[in-house]
């Protein structure tokens, strides 16, 4: 069965930055699945543009091959690919000159969609929002999409939304981030505000912590210049975890409305308590023979720049008041994962006596790389011998359920760039949003600088820093295993 899936308007879509590496990754591959669900109008257009000098031809064949190379093209969709290709077109441009502006101006219709993703860095995104208007290609009706990182602290964030302010209303400007995109996370709202038994459990009452952890196997991967200046507490934390832990400590909004469900997002970011230096751990890879590895990534031998970061957060709000967050990414770890655990606390009195052990309820959402919940409940280990109690796992990964739909799911950029086409921001950070959260970010960092606190070394392919360890171990609790 193929699932439902709901057509967009007609639309232009010009990719700044279209022969970029996450053009050829993401955006493309993701608009051509995109057209074979259905969910394209068959007269819509794709604007490639950058500073290469490829004519329509040339850049279809590039489109092409990031397809096949990232799109998991089946051969026999051969016919459908040359009919997307037939949708797409070039123009090179210069971004802070003036080549190529009239012909793009030429190019872009009326009366349909207009969204330009600016597929750039974001030192190009008021050269780009200043020409779209001077020439009159933007008009009050067009959607931008701006990729992180929305700023490098507070200051530049402000500065950043200032700049698109002047060309761009709120309602124009898409920030993305690919993690809200993913199935499961969208599925952890229908979780939570749709079924009666977990919204009265979810709170300090009865959550004894919530652990949000994005471990990563690779290091730097070629972005070692951009990586160093930014590290793990910029590159994840300020964005992509922050978004996660938002969606899980958020109250209930009054509707599944965009403002209405960014507004309760940003009450969680403001009320975050600043964080103890004593609940802080950073760490750097290294080599089993302690070599140090990140070092030489990056190419700076004197880097004090996390690749792993773990910290102890505190929401400050009566639903949440006493429950610690714990939140932890890195590079080079052991395995790849991303999860958000809800560890419940135990039952109140223990009828079974200490030899049947402690046990607890702990509700798993699972990010990456299986998308799945799993809940986690107590019973009886069969067998003679007593009341031993075990841990079984109920599974709602929905791979049995929903098996004959697994494979039309799309991925995240897919689903997010058809919410823009719609003009559905409910997935999006908002510009107040970006901002409360670099508030909270940076005097975390600049605390740690005015330290001169020095990351500790891990080996790769280890769960982190040993203090990382510790930091749960002296509260009593134990990190879930990376695996």
């Amino acid at each position: 069965m193929v699932s439902r899936v709901i057509p967009v308007g007609t639309f232009d879509l010009v990719i700044f930055g279209g022969t970029g590496d996450l053009s050829r990754r993401k955006i493309l591959p993701g608009l051509f699945r995109r057209f074979l669900a259905g969910q394209m109008p068959d007269d819509a257009r794709i604007i490639g543009a950058a500073r290469a000098k490829l004519d329509n031809d040339a850049y279809r064949q590039l489109v092409r091959e990031a397809i096949e190379e990232f799109g998991h093209a089946d051969p026999g969709f051969e016919s459908e690919l040359a009919t997307f290709l037939e949708l797409v077109s070039y123009v090179p441009i210069d971004a802070r000159g003036e080549m190529g502006w009239a012909q793009l101006a030429k190019r872009v219709r009326s009366g349909v969609i207009h969204a330009y993703y600016f597929s750039v860095g974001p030192g190009l995104f008021g050269d780009l929002a200043e020409r779209l208007h001077g020439h009159g290609i933007a008009n009050e009706n067009a959607r931008i999409v701006v990729e992180k990182p929305f700023g490098h602290d507070l200051k530049s964030a402000r500065e950043l939304n200032r700049t698109l302010a002047q060309h761009f209303s709120e309602r124009q400007i898409f920030r993305i981030d690919h993690y809200l995109g993913k199935e499961t996370v969208q599925n952890l709202m229908a979780v939570r505000f749709a079924n009666i038994l977990f919204e009265p459990l979810w709170n300090a009452q009865f959550v004894d912590h919530v652990q949000i952890t994005v471990a990563e196997t690779v290091g730097v991967d070629g972005r070692g210049a951009y990586y160093d200046k930014s590290g793990a507490m910029r590159d994840m934390v300020q964005n992509h975890m922050m978004q996660l832990l938002c969606l899980i400590a958020m109250e209930p909004p009054s509707r599944f409305d965009p403002d209405a469900v960014r507004d309760e997002k940003l009450k969680v970011i403001r009320s975050l308590e600043d964080v103890d230096s004593h609940h802080i751990v950073r760490g750097q890879y290294v080599s089993p023979e302690g070599e140090p590895l990140y070092r030489l990534d990056v190419g700076n031998p004197r880097s004090t720049t996390e690749s792993f970061i773990a910290l102890k957060c505190h929401v400050s709000n009566w639903r949440w008041s006493g429950t610690p967050f714990y939140l932890r990414t890195g590079k080079k770890l052991k395995a790849r994962m991303s999860e958000i655990a809800v560890v419940f606390k135990d039952a109140p009195h223990l009828i079974f006596g200490q030899e049947a052990g402690r046990h607890c309820n702990t509700l798993s959402i699972r990010l990456q790389p299986d998308e799945g919940m799993t809940l986690n409940v107590t019973i009886k280990e069969p067998g003679p011998g007593g009341m031993r109690l075990i841990d079984v796992p109920l599974d709602m990964t929905f791979a049995e359920a929903l098996a004959d739909q697994l494979d039309d799911i799309p991925e995240a950029y897919e689903r997010l760039i058809m919410d823009v086409m719609r003009g559905d921001q409910t997935l999006f950070m908002r510009g107040d949003e970006v901002e409360a959260a670099w508030a909270w970010t940076d005097p975390i960092i600049e605390g740690w600088e005015k330290r001169g606190d020095v990351p500790k070394p891990y080996e790769v392919g280890s769960a982190g820093p040993e203090d990382a360890m510790m930091l749960m171990h002296r509260d009593g609790r134990r990190w879930r295993e990376i695996k």
